[in-house]
């Protein structure tokens, strides 16, 4: 098994290189390949784990062709075996973590879905009461399902971490026509997905989808979808409110750093094996639990 943490490849021009992903451009079309890197606290950490690129291409793939009744996506071809004869020399590094999509301009705002209160947005209304500009009930607890999912926009940092927005700030960066499309589209999306979820035994607490504009100018639906890195999922079983949950998310890492003497001011320490073996596992545990399928390679 191979693991993949930076990927070069000769003559395709590297348009972006993320936390995870590294994308590569060619014709009117885009390469997008999910390495096993992993971040935490805005740090990429040293450490690789093993099959996580291959996981969430596969789990984005999934909600990609799940989802295309609420709203067209990016997809152009997810097989390599049918990737551009140029690419097939490179088949060990891209097979199960690459796929092909259209170009598009992405809207440079993460269009973030709660149905329940944690994370950053119980920090937030512990303190006002609100997120952004939206009031919610008083006396939440920690990890309450919400009465019903909001939409909390958040800027797309290129660096560091992103900041959340009012639903009216982001009106007026975007325009009301806009945020309220995204809005409306995003819920419907978290809606249809979290419904699904909970009939497989997991809850979506919240996720975070980004859109751009096609060549034609069509909003569709881009970058990842409702994977651990850009969601939290809970076992639906283990749930209870008033407390942190456990999860199939890479929260993992996090507590785990969190239990060392790590500053968050310097890069962060190396995982254990035990650590990376651990994460492997919730990663695959979320793919099957998520399709009803064996994880395979």
């Amino acid at each position: 098994m191979k693991l993949v943490g930076s990927v070069e490849i000769p003559g395709m021009k590297k348009v972006a290189s993320g936390k995870v992903r590294e994308i590569f451009s060619f014709d009117s079309r885009l390469l997008i390949v999910t390495t096993d890197r992993i971040s935490a606290f805005d740090y990429i950490l040293d450490s690789l784990i093993p099959l996580k690129g291959i996981i969430l291409n596969k789990i984005s793939v999934f909600w990609f062709n799940y989802l295309r009744d609420v709203m067209d996506n990016h997809l152009l071809e997810t097989d390599v075996e049918k990737f551009p004869k140029s690419l097939k020399k490179y088949g060990e590094t891209l097979s199960g973590r690459s796929v092909i999509v259209k170009k598009v301009k992405i809207y440079p705002i993460e269009c973030v879905v709660r149905g329940y209160i944690t994370g950053s947005g119980w920090e937030e209304y512990r303190k006002t009461g609100m997120i952004g500009d939206l009031k919610l009930p008083k006396n939440l607890e920690k990890c309450d399902r919400l009465p019903e999912a909001v939409f909390t926009p958040s800027t797309k940092e290129v660096k560091g971490h992103d900041v959340g927005i009012t639903i009216k700030r982001a009106k007026k960066i975007f325009g009301a026509q806009t945020i309220n499309y995204l809005q409306e589209k995003s819920i419907e999306l978290y809606m249809k997905a979290s419904e699904y979820a909970m009939r497989r035994g997991i809850i979506i607490a919240d996720t975070k989808f980004e859109f751009g504009a096609s060549e034609d100018d069509e909003i569709i639906l881009a970058d990842e979808v409702l994977t651990p890195d850009s969601s939290r999922f809970w076992p639906l079983d283990e749930y209870r409110p008033g407390r942190d949950q456990n999860s199939y998310d890479k929260q993992f890492v996090r507590d785990y750093l969190l239990s060392t003497s790590w500053d968050r001011n310097s890069n962060p320490p190396k995982l254990p094996d035990a650590i990376i073996k651990k994460t492997t596992e919730r990663y695959i545990a979320a793919y099957e639990n998520l399709t009803g399928e064996k994880f395979k390679l």
